[in-house]
Parts: structure tokens; C-alpha cells; sequence
């Protein structure tokens, strides 16, 4: 069995890349997006691991979070990429200087 600190170190190293990808890169909202995944995706990594490694009642707590983490993930790309599309067809770009723009 592979020890959890393992685990926790690749899911370190998962969520500061997401971080350092989100402070590089501030012009494409679409590597933006992929960044946060990458971030959530890392933050599921860790409630595995440690569910892994407790009782059967604390396995069952910790698929379940990742579960509603996966759902919630889901439900924020589906709309992200909805409103830039939608924007895209209207202003042919997705920059974030050009988002900003939309600020009423």
C-alpha cells in the first residue's frame, strides 16, 4: 500500500501548479477555468487519500465530499463555458481585458 503522504505530496504539487497557473497566466479565461479544475482535482485527491486511510464510515464521508466537489466542478464549467461562448459570439474574444469590460 502506497503510504498518504505520497498522495498528499502530488496533490500538493497539483493545486501550486493551479495556483502559479492562475498568477502566469491572466489573459485566457479558458486556462483560468482549467486551473481551478486542477485545484479542485487536487483537493479531491487529498479527501481520497485520507478516506483511504481511516475506518469504513470515514471511506463513505470521504467519497461522498468528492462526489458533491465533482458535481459542484461540473456545474461551474457548464456554466463558465456557457456565458463564454455566449460572449465569444458577441465580442469574438475571450480575454479577460475584454470581460472586464462588461462591469456595469
Amino acid at each position: 500500500m502506497i503510504p498518504p503522504i505520497f498522495y498528499i505530496i502530488v496533490a500538493a504539487l497539483l493545486f501550486v501548479i493551479g495556483v502559479a497557473g492562475m498568477f502566469i497566466n491572466k489573459k485566457n479565461i479558458i486556462v483560468m477555468l482549467m486551473c481551478i479544475e486542477l485545484m479542485l482535482l487536487a483537493v479531491n485527491l487529498n479527501f481520497v487519500a485520507m478516506a483511504s486511510q481511516f475506518e469504513l464510515a470515514a471511506r463513505a464521508s470521504g467519497q461522498i465530499f468528492v462526489i458533491f466537489t465533482m458535481t459542484v466542478a461540473a456545474a461551474e464549467i457548464a456554466i463558465g463555458l456557457a456565458i463564454l461562448v455566449t460572449f465569444f459570439r458577441n465580442r469574438n474574444s475571450v480575454a479577460v481585458e475584454d470581460i472586464k469590460q462588461l462591469k456595469g
